[in-house]
Parts: C-alpha cells; structure tokens; sequence
C-alpha cells in the first residue's frame, strides 16, 4: 500500500523493535518475519486456532489472520533500534568499537538493498559521567562509517535514542554531537534526529517540581522526533518490586499521561515499552531427541499465555492512546499486528456510521444512537482512519468507502478543511 499518508513521518510505526548491536545484520527484518511466521504456524497454524489460543472472537480473527501472515512477508517490522544499551551490554572498548563499525556497515549494505524496515536508529548509552565518553565514541563511529559506505546518506528515518536521561544538559551533549557529526560529515544540519527514553523520575518531574519533558525537549533543539516509555527502568526507579514491573501498573500510567499532556500537539511520537513475558515454549527438540505430546502441549500453553498478555498490554496502550510499542522478540510479531488490527476492526462500524453522518451535517453537532457528536470529536474520528489505514487494518478504498471521504480528503488529515471545503462546493 503506498500512499502520502504513509510517507515519511506522516506514518507512526506500530512499534520499534529492539536487538542487540552485536546481532544486527542488513536483512534483520526479513530474518524476523521467517521466525516470527514459523511461530504463528507452529502454534496457531489457522485462524481458529490462532482464535483460540489469544481469546479474540472467531469472526474478528479470521479477518485479520490473512492480514497477519502478510504482514509478517511484506514488512514484518516497521522500526528497528540497534541498541548499544542493555540489548548489548557492557564490553571491551575495542570490541563496542568493532561492532558500532560493523552495524554500521550492515546498515549500509540494507541501505543499498532496500532491506531495512521504514524506521531505522541506535540506542547508545546513557550520557551520565561514567559512559558519557563511551557512548559518544559508539555514536561517532557508527554514524561515520555508515556515511562513508552510504556516500553521506542516511537512511530513511534514522535516529539516535538516548536511554536513562536525568538532565536537559544531557540531551543538549547529544544535540551538540550531532550538531559536529553533522558539520564534520558535511551533511545537512538537523538530520540526525533524537528520541527521548523516559525511563527515569528526573525524565518526567524535575527537581523544582515542573515537567521535564519540555526541558528536554527544548534542549534538543528542534531534533527530538519521539519520546518511549521505559515500563522496567521507571518502576524499578519507584521501587516497585519486580513482580510488579508490568505495562497496566499504575504509575506507569501516570508517567505516561503526564507524556501526553506535556507532549501533546508538539509532533512528537509517543511510544509505549515492552512486554518482557516472551513467547518462548520451555521445552526444545533436538538432533536426537523429539519432544513428548505433554512437551509440545505445555510449549503451546505457554506461548498462547504470553500471546495474551501480550495483547492485553498492546490493547491498553491503544485504549489510553499510545499506538506505537517495543517487541523484543520475533515471536511477539504476530500478536503486535493482531492487537493493532482488532483494535481498530473492533471500531470500525460505529465510526463509520458517526463520521459519515457528521461529515453529511456539515459540522452541526449530531446524535448517532446514543452517541454525541461535536466539531472537536470529527477530528479524533478522523484520525481513527488515518490510523486504522496507516496501520494496514484497512487498506485506502476501505478507508475512503467506509468515512466516506475521498483518498485526498483523507490526505488532508484536516477534519475542518475537509468541511470548509465541502461547504464551499
């Protein structure tokens, strides 16, 4: 599906998969996509089965089960980080050396293939005293090589994430750096663009009492394209004991509507964490040795029990309005666009009977059931179809068909264009 709404920047990727540096390779997502259908055959060869093993309603999950399989063959992952952090860990300076050059290398040769997802960055290391050094070395190593092999191209999409910021000073040391990269590399200023981790208290409330986010923000200046939320990092910052580390606490939903409030209509994406319960069957064949029926009946129990946590975190997110998360594992593939598309699918006859009707009352407020409608809610029912047809739960004639919007009125993304416009005829 190709269209300009799904260009560039004006498509949020449904997540960002993170991996460690040291196992990037140029053709990452294709390799993702095999395993992640080898899982979804394995343990939900069908729509049924796959109905079955993630509670959704039979009629819901064979509609989007073909959605799903070609998904995960056309484009399995939208956004990738290769992460320096604690998918890499700590190492030997030359050995984070050799492997800041070699990722980069690898991205160039995806570059050159076309390979690489829509979204592509690194996570460095934090920028506190102790790695501030280190992680700058990694960023320009990386950077460099990649230019050097790309002939000064980026790729599409490419940012730098930094993880555990307490300070604007710090998201200021990484504006400076790019600001040099930049000059040094003779390549366009601003192109390298920065993602915020919230992941600590100083991240979300400063020491004064104030929101940090602008700060931080600001202290980018003008390269910060998204903010992600760290569910493990921040609850353990809270002393939440690790039983209790999850996506629904509490107070993970408190630090990411203070996101939302501080970050709201600035352009910035937001992002939800990771589910760390990972789709993973304990019990593994070998050369020799076959699995029981109990084995491969308890590998299915447990990996349908993670599908649906999965799930369940995905839908909260989107219920709360964060449509983008991290997937830490192939396996998490098929339930991430599964949650996505059901989400949206779930939805979609209600706002389509609202929209159409608002959009026909040329913006009088309406009362669809016993539902009420007014001018600021046409905007969110139309974002729910930019959405909806961003994500790939319905494609740009089921999206037209069902708002009754043309694709260029879609385009607009304006709610009070479209009407001023549809007055004006």
């Amino acid at each position: 599906m190709s269209s300009p709404l799904v260009d560039g920047r004006a498509r949020q990727p449904v997540h960002t998969v993170y991996g460690g540096a040291h196992l990037f390779a140029s053709d990452i997502a294709q390799k993702l996509g095999a395993k992640a259908r080898h899982a979804l055959q394995e343990y939900a060869p069908d729509a049924t089965a796959f109905a079955q093993a993630v509670d959704l309603e039979r009629h819901l999950a064979a509609r989007i089960y073909p959605r799903i399989v070609e998904k995960l063959t056309r484009e399995p992952v939208e956004d990738f980080r290769i992460d320096f952090e604690d998918g890499f860990g700590s190492r030997l300076d030359e050995e984070e050396d050799r492997f800041a050059r070699q990722a980069a290398e690898e991205t160039a040769r995806g570059t050159a293939a076309n390979s690489l997802p829509a979204g592509i960055g690194i996570r460095i290391k934090p920028l506190g005293p102790e790695l501030k050094s280190r992680s700058l070395r990694t960023l320009d190593l990386f950077v460099s090589t990649l230019l050097e092999r790309t002939g000064g191209v980026l790729p599409r999409g490419f940012v730098v994430t930094l993880p555990k910021i307490t300070a604007p000073e710090q998201v200021a040391a990484l504006a400076s750096a790019c600001d040099a990269l930049e000059r040094d590399r003779q390549i366009p200023p601003g192109s390298l663009k920065i993602e915020l981790m919230v992941e600590t208290t100083q991240s979300v409330f400063a020491a004064d009492g104030t929101i940090a986010l602008p700060r931080l923000v600001a202290a980018g200046g003008g390269r910060v394209v998204g903010a992600h939320f760290g569910t493990y990092d921040y609850t353990a910052a809270l002393a939440i004991t690790a039983a209790h580390q999850h996506m629904l606490h509490p107070a993970c939903d408190f630090a990411k509507h203070v996101m939302q409030v501080a970050l709201a209509a600035t352009g910035i994406d937001l992002s939800d964490g990771a589910t760390n319960i990972m789709p993973v069957g304990p019990h593994r064949a070998s050369p020799d040795r076959s699995l029981t029926e109990e084995q491969l009946t308890e590998n299915a129990r447990v990996v349908h029990g993670a599908w649906r946590v999965h799930m369940s975190h995905i839908r909260h997110s989107l219920v709360a309005g964060f449509y983008q998360g991290w997937d830490l594992h192939p396996a998490q593939l098929p339930t991430r666009y599964a949650a996505v598309y059901a989400f949206f699918l779930e939805g979609l006859e209600p706002a389509s009977r609202r929209l159409r009707n608002f959009v026909e009352k040329a913006a009088q407020a309406t009362l669809v059931g016993d539902v009420f409608d007014d001018a600021a809610t046409g905007q969110g029912l139309l974002n729910y179809f930019i959405r909806a047809m961003n994500c790939g739960a319905i494609n740009e004639h089921e999206a037209a068909d069902l708002s009754g919007l043309t694709l260029e009125e879609l385009g607009s993304r304006s709610f009070l264009q479209i009407l001023n416009n549809r007055r004006a005829v």
